[in-house]
């Protein structure tokens, strides 16, 4: 298939080109390549990509319009994988301003030239952040994500708003993946695995947030791959069991669906870091601090849907992952 991702010098997009190229697939890459972190990690993912026949390369930003219609006028997709947008939740309290412009503005161009390209199914980036200051655990895409705790959070919503209404108004085809905390080797450096590993390394103190007490549903980056080309491989139709009276916020009468998409194994911050210490061979210096504005004590993934729809099933444990992790951390930057 000829399939656009964008964010694909990101960490998930660069990791889903290379298996959607493996199998045979033809791949437009978009990125805008900013500054939010290190651009030269993004290079060195894109450097991997681009000595692939079929894959393409289109530096824009998702939020000129003029620009990605050019790009889907030119490639014509028949699928699109929507993976950039700003991320971060405490960055979002700094600069609201590029999420706005990036998860709203870009979204919006991204649905028209889905529309208006007749793309037989969009799969877009939302975010575990959407469960906001629910406390019911497991997280189920059952349950009401109205209560968001950041920007970023509130901005993931809307994209799921928004791509409802284009599959109720238009017929395309939309499933919107809530990811959990994905981590493994080409992540992202302002995520807590890269900046541990690196202070650890330079014998520098740790920060730890609510003093390591919290959760997460770390989800390795194979898993997560996976799980999105199955969603990909997948166009919803109307769910013949949706009921207007008792709606579920998961499927519709229109071809849209959400899923999570995560671990289902919520492991404590804590032990995280004593498994990056065996990894490491070195002890961290920590500095314990409360938890920050815009975050959540706890997330844990209820993936029964997917598994249902899909067959996905998570399958790489942390010890696993980060071993993985740090291999590539030492190998890419020589220590």
């Amino acid at each position: 298939m000829r399939i656009l991702v964008t964010g694909a010098a990101g960490f998930i997009g660069a990791a889903l080109s290379q298996r959607l190229l493996a199998r045979g697939d033809e791949v437009l890459g978009i990125d805008d390549l900013n500054a939010y972190y290190d651009v030269g990690l993004k290079q060195a993912r894109l450097d991997r990509l681009t000595p692939r026949p079929n894959f393409r390369f289109a530096r824009l930003d998702i939020a000129d319009r003029p620009a990605l219609e050019k790009a889907f006028a030119g490639f014509g997709p028949q699928r699109v994988v929507n993976l950039a947008a700003q991320a971060g939740v405490r960055y979002s309290l700094e600069n609201p301003y590029a999420y706005v412009e990036s998860n709203l503005v870009g979204f919006i161009n991204i649905l028209e030239a889905c529309r208006h390209g007749k793309v037989e199914h969009l799969v877009y980036a939302s975010s575990s952040s959407v469960y906001g200051a629910n406390r019911k655990l497991p997280f189920s895409v059952q349950d009401s994500v109205d209560h968001p705790v950041s920007l970023y959070a509130a901005t993931k919503k809307a994209n799921e708003l928004m791509a409802h209404t284009y599959s109720h108004l238009y017929g395309l085809p939309t499933t919107g993946l809530r990811f959990f905390t994905v981590y493994g080797p080409w992540g992202r450096p302002d995520m807590a695995l890269f900046l541990f590993t690196k202070k650890i390394l330079a014998g520098e103190p740790i920060d730890v947030f609510n003093h390591g007490h919290h959760t997460r549903d770390f989800t390795y980056i194979d898993d997560i791959v996976e799980g999105v080309i199955r969603t990909l491989d997948r166009v919803p139709a109307p769910d013949p069991a949706y009921d207007p009276v008792h709606p579920s916020p998961a499927s519709s009468s229109a071809p849209y669906r959400v899923y999570n998409i995560g671990n289902h194994t919520p492991v404590q911050l804590s032990h995280y870091i004593e498994v990056l210490e065996q990894c490491l061979g070195r002890k961290a210096r920590k500095n314990l601090l409360p938890l920050q504005p815009g975050d959540v004590p706890d997330t844990c993934a209820d993936v029964a849907e997917l598994m249902r729809d899909t067959g996905y099933q998570p399958s790489t444990p942390v010890e696993e992952g980060i071993r993985r992790f740090v291999e590539w951390y030492r190998g890419y930057y020589r220590v």
